[in-house]
């Protein structure tokens, strides 16, 4: 097998810095990985030779390696051993002043000594099916505010496979949950990536949200204010009627303990529901009812 310039495969020179070594094979992997080239061995082959390439060469004692050993970089210290024993035989032989036959080694005698040792290839990356982790792969999901309330099953379309999760009740806005192993295939029989889906929440007409807490605000006509009563409100769950004190103020707030969003993971826990009345001043009054609020203020 021709000896493989990792250098050449990813397109830089020997001084390429970190940045550039990751640069180079992320922009090529892209372009040749099998899940955009799926009927192609060629372009296959060459994201094989690039993942080879960059893990030697994003590994900075790696790379020191195959700088110095080139192709048999994976068994240079055993070639270095090799060579001591040689030279510690040869010395003991002729004695300390001789030369051990070994200081003018080059690059062809660095083939022949693998190829002797551990036969063709000499146990280099290139010599195995190194086996590659898939590309994870990143999706989101759009819920309404009653979605994210209720745990339900739901199915999307990834990578052109549809998938069928579990969403559980509760879950945030931006939140970002792991689903192992659905991302994209491997290579040579690696394991697959993994599928990252974020939840985007739409913001819902009625409510207001903050973790699992909810808020919304209630309009109010004047005279339930003042002499009290009852007024429904709307939760998640349907409408509720409460009770409205006496004389209550415009901005009053009340908790309605639990009738806001489960708490993600946590059975049989809930945030409350905060309503503001909003105190409506009537508009478009008759004559008579003006003169009672005359009277009233007169009273006052």
């Amino acid at each position: 097998m021709a000896f493989i310039d990792y250098y050449q495969i990813l397109g830089i020179t020997k001084t390429a810095t970190e940045k550039e070594v990751k640069n180079a094979y992320r922009k090529l992997a892209r372009k040749y990985h099998p899940d955009l080239n799926p009927n192609d061995a060629e372009a296959n082959k060459k994201f094989q030779q690039l993942n080879e390439a960059n893990e030697v060469l994003s590994d900075p004692e790696k790379r020191k390696k195959y700088d110095k050993y080139g192709e048999n970089w994976e068994r240079g210290e055993e070639y270095e051993k090799y060579t001591q024993q040689q030279q510690n035989s040869r010395q003991s032989t002729y004695g300390g002043g001789q030369s051990s036959g070994f200081e003018g080694f080059g690059g062809d005698d660095f083939s022949d000594f693998f190829q002797s040792m551990f036969g063709q290839g000499g146990g280099s990356a290139r010599g195995r099916q190194t086996k590659y982790r898939g590309q994870d792969l990143n999706a989101e999901l759009h819920l309404d505010l009653k979605e994210a309330a209720e745990t339900h099953k739901q199915a999307l379309t990834v990578n052109g496979k549809n998938i069928r999760i579990t969403i559980p009740a509760g879950v945030e806005n931006g939140q970002t949950i792991k689903i192992a192993g659905h991302g994209a295939a491997g290579a040579n029989g690696g394991p697959a990536g993994d599928l990252f889906i974020k939840f985007i929440i739409a913001d819902d007409p009625h409510f207001k949200r903050d973790g699992s807490n909810l808020f919304t605000t209630v309009k109010l006509d004047i005279y339930t204010a003042v002499l009290g009563g009852e007024v429904m409100i709307e939760t998640l769950n349907g409408k509720v009627k409460i009770k409205v004190k006496p004389e209550t103020q415009n901005g009053t707030k009340v908790k309605l303990k639990g009738k806001g969003l489960p708490v993600y993971k946590k059975e049989n826990e809930f945030g409350d529901l905060y309503v503001t009345y909003d105190i409506q001043i009537p508009v478009n009054i008759t004559e008579k009812q003006k003169k009672l609020f005359e009277q009233l203020k007169d009273e006052s």
